[in-house]
């Protein structure tokens, strides 16, 4: 393993430490994983909702990378591919409280609702009022009424931008979760990989993938996928990528989408730009109108080579709040 780190222990409090000293505009509490606006909520207007999102990390800019403007009030990192402890989430969001409640932004994990849980079961006891909104929009992963359902990926960044741009907006908690659980609802992914990922504390690939194989339906804590082929053009996997999604998404065609390309960790900028090229011939063909997109790294799993394809169908009311001000440091415009 050839890494750029101290140890593996103290890869995400040293991490955390880098990225306060490159954004001052973060309070960042190292040890803890916390991560917040550095006004905090004594800097929101009182009766703003706040937002706040987090997960195990390696997955970065996910979720330290949005808090800022228009996006999330706070983020809380856990462990690499870990949960962070419930005391920690609980202290973040008691902090970014400014009276009109919390929306816990949680992916679907195991650990991440059952600590997401209780954090927001004793925050209510101290007076804050908490709301969750579950992201479950990877297609690889069957819902099932039993077990945990489908994972939570790049969808969370869609929610957490078009949730923050209405908090921001002055909306209500209830309508800030509503128009998540929509955004949610909306919105499905599927990853490819290329490689596995290495996570410092093992020091060797989740996975092993032959030379001339990729792996189809891959989770962002390196897991393996639902189907293994041999290498395929970009254009056949942007086909078998969007056949799975829209395979999932009803009534897609004709209406407009955000198209998220997604890096995940390995994968250079001009390998996501043929993607998004093959992405939009394939979807022009089937009548699908790309009305906003992104292409970079985004929601990684460390150094897995591959990417991730997200849709979200998008109304009106899902394009103005997209377009609104966000500025955080991994996403911006409109400032």
């Amino acid at each position: 393993m050839k890494k750029l780190i101290n140890s593996p222990e103290s890869v995400v409090a040293d991490a955390l430490r880098g990225m306060a000293a490159a954004h001052p505009g973060l309070r960042v509490e190292a040890e803890k994983g916390i991560v917040t606006r550095a006004a905090g909520a004594a800097g929101e207007p009182a009766g703003k909702v706040a937002l706040l999102s987090g997960g195990g990390s390696g997955h970065e800019p996910l979720h330290a990378g949005f808090v800022g403007r228009g996006m999330l009030a706070a983020a809380v990192a856990g462990p690499v591919f870990t949960s962070p402890v419930p005391d920690n989430i609980a202290a973040a969001t008691c902090a970014v409280d400014a009276g009109a409640g919390v929306l816990h932004i949680v992916k679907n994990y195991t650990g991440d609702i059952l600590n997401f849980t209780m954090a927001a079961e004793d925050c209510e006891d101290e007076g804050v009022k908490v709301e969750r909104v579950v992201v479950d929009d990877d297609v690889a992963v069957a819902r099932t009424e039993h077990g945990p359902g489908r994972r939570g990926t790049g969808a969370t960044l869609f929610v957490e931008k078009i949730a923050g741009a209405l908090a921001e907006e002055g909306a209500p908690l209830a309508e800030v979760a509503t128009v998540a659980r929509k955004v949610n609802a909306n919105a499905r992914s599927y990853g490819v990989a290329l490689t596995s990922c290495t996570t410092p504390s093992k020091g060797s690939p989740n996975f092993t993938l032959g030379e001339d194989e990729i792996e189809l339906g891959i989770g962002i804590h390196g897991e393996p996928g639902r189907e293994r082929r041999k290498i395929m053009t970009a254009a056949e996997t942007a086909e078998a990528m969007l056949d799975a999604i829209l395979d999932d998404l009803p009534e897609a065609a004709g209406a407009p989408v955000i198209l998220l390309v997604n890096g995940l960790g390995g994968t250079p900028p001009v390998e996501l730009y043929i993607m998004r090229a093959e992405v939009e011939r394939v979807l022009g063909e089937r009548g699908i109108t790309v009305a906003r997109s992104l292409v970079g790294n985004y929601v990684t799993s460390l150094d897995m080579a591959g990417c991730t394809l997200t849709l979200c169908r998008a109304d009106d009311e899902l394009l103005r709040l997209w377009d609104a001000p966000v500025d955080t440091p991994s996403l911006r415009w409109g400032c």
